[in-house]
């Protein structure tokens, strides 16, 4: 035993080393992140943590390889700082990539600490959130990156239905780390300072001979409008932390909890009659789906997934009553409201995240059919429209359809009705539902007798409303109780909220015992 050592040394010691772990890649880099409008790895979470909320952990932690030089290139923390705090006094298990370290590059350490803050969050039950910045796979560590990296896909997937799990893509976000971010269940990305993809640019020329920038091949744009990979944009970090914030407060602790509700002043009885003059009674003419929304939630409050991708259905977080929802809606702005393969792809994801975290959904149809063409058949849309199918079956939370004005065809069960599993269904008295409509149904009901007609035309026109008369009308459904009730629309926030309260406790089915369904992937 040392003699000579005194607390006050060993304290020193101590103090020295969260210092440098504090300083990350050191003071001079951190200041270029700055400069490049970026916060550092520690900002983040301070900002976005309950002030003195954050615990760390593994803070002292290094990565212990000794090739290439590696073992002249140190740095206490190994690239991620980890731990857990509050976010609006809720608990969280948080990460945050540091890339003043090695770029932010994943090794073994590095990876390790990210494993178990994952796991801790699954066993204790509440969100994790990782703040990506890094370059990917610390290729000096050659393999030991198989455990660093694969063994983050492994814990987020045993994460998966069980804690919601939030990614933030604040800078580079490349090859397996890319994987990590797409298996939770949000991610934010950051316009202009970050980018995300599995093979870069370089590689990219040399495979393909494509020339293509960062930006254009793994900007937030990219991925928000085109591949749909990222569910928020935001305009810098500090947004992109305010986005998190915002969509946690949607979202329950574990799928053993139901979201928080919360205190509104909105009555629930509050009269819709705006939608009277939203809503235009003819088929042909258009409207913003996004008004109907914001008419019928509290407060006029609808916090949007996904805006700008596969436009022609809006899918989005509000409440009703004080109590979350998940709002599914056609949009007659685009494509004419059609279901097609991103749409149904992108609603089917967002039907599974609210059932495994418990929250309602809600419908809002007008929907003339799936999208007919040969770029839609030969993409798959049987099987991709069958995500959608699959996905109401296997959803037990409430499920509430409303039609607004129409519909058809393969789109009735996609948008909800109870052979699907829905347990209430409205209609306004514009409403129109059939397999087909008016004209191609005649024409093939009466085709004998159109060929035989004297004034063919006459006699189409004839049947055309005859059958729209007795086969188009919500009546009809509601006499066959394809429909609960039809309804006004001014009464449409009214009656949404008696069901939402009516299925409160709702108990799910019991099915046959089965490891998982095998949905059309």
């Amino acid at each position: 035993m040392d003699r000579t050592k005194t607390w006050d040394q060993e304290l020193a010691k101590l103090e020295s080393k969260n210092s440098e772990a504090q300083l990350g890649g050191g003071e001079d880099r951190l200041q270029r992140q700055r400069d490049m409008g970026k916060m550092t790895a520690r900002e983040r979470i301070d900002y976005i943590l309950d002030p003195d909320s954050f615990t760390e952990l593994n803070m002292l932690a290094e990565h212990q390889c000794r090739d290439f030089g590696m073992d002249k290139k140190k740095f206490v923390g190994d690239g991620v700082v980890t731990g857990y705090g509050t976010m609006d006094g809720r608990r969280v298990y948080i990460y945050s990539e540091d890339d003043t370290v090695l770029g932010g590059s994943t090794g073994k350490v590095h990876g390790a600490k990210i494993h178990y803050i994952l796991r801790l969050a699954r066993e204790h039950m509440v969100p994790v959130i990782g703040l990506n910045d890094s370059a990917g796979a610390r290729i000096q560590e050659g393999m030991d990156n198989v455990y660093g990296i694969t063994g983050m896909f492994f814990q987020n997937t045993l994460n998966s239905g069980i804690v919601p799990q939030i990614a933030a893509i604040m800078g580079a976000c490349t090859g397996g780390a890319a994987y990590s971010a797409a298996l939770c269940d949000f991610i934010v990305q950051v316009e202009k300072t970050s980018h995300m993809f599995i093979t870069g640019p370089a590689v990219v020329k040399v495979v393909t001979g494509e020339e293509v920038t960062f930006e254009d091949l793994g900007g937030a744009k990219v991925h928000a409008t085109k591949s749909g990979v990222s569910h928020l944009t935001a305009k810098d970090d500090r947004e992109c932390l305010d986005l998190i914030r915002r969509l946690l407060s949607y979202l329950p602790q574990n799928n053993l909890e139901k979201p928080q509700k919360k205190q509104t002043n909105d009555p629930v009885d509050r009269s819709t009659t705006e939608l009277l003059e939203i809503v235009p009674i003819h088929k042909s003419r258009t409207y913003d789906m996004k008004k109907v929304i914001l008419a019928i939630v509290d407060d006029k409050d609808f916090f949007e997934i996904q805006p700008g991708f596969a436009k022609n259905v809006v899918i989005g977080f509000a409440r009703m009553g004080g109590r979350t929802v998940g709002i599914v809606a056609n949009n007659p702005m685009i494509l004419g409201g059609c279901l097609d393969i991103d749409s149904s792809d992108k609603a089917a994801r967002f039907v599974r995240t609210c059932d495994v975290f418990n929250i309602p959904v809600v419908t809002l149809v007008d929907v003339p059919g799936f999208l007919p063409g040969v770029h839609q058949e030969h993409g798959g849309i049987i099987r991709h429209g069958a995500k959608l199918l699959h996905a109401w079956t296997e959803a037990t939370v409430p499920k509430i359809s409303c039609i607004l004005r129409k519909m058809y065809g393969g789109a009735i069960p996609a948008m909800g009705v109870h052979q699907i599993g829905f347990d209430q269904v409205f209609a306004w008295p514009s409403a129109e539902m059939q397999m087909l409509g008016a004209e191609p149904s005649v024409r093939i009901l009466y085709r004998r007798e159109l060929e035989a007609a004297e004034d063919s035309e006459a006699f189409l026109q004839q049947k055309i409303e005859e059958y729209q008369n007795l086969y188009l009308t919500p009546y009809h459904a509601a006499s066959l109780s394809v429909i609960d009730a039809v309804i006004r629309p001014e009464d449409s926030r009214k009656r949404i909220i008696s069901a939402l309260e009516i299925m409160e406790d709702k108990v799910a089915e019991n099915r046959p015992f089965r490891k998982h369904t095998n949905i059309p992937l």
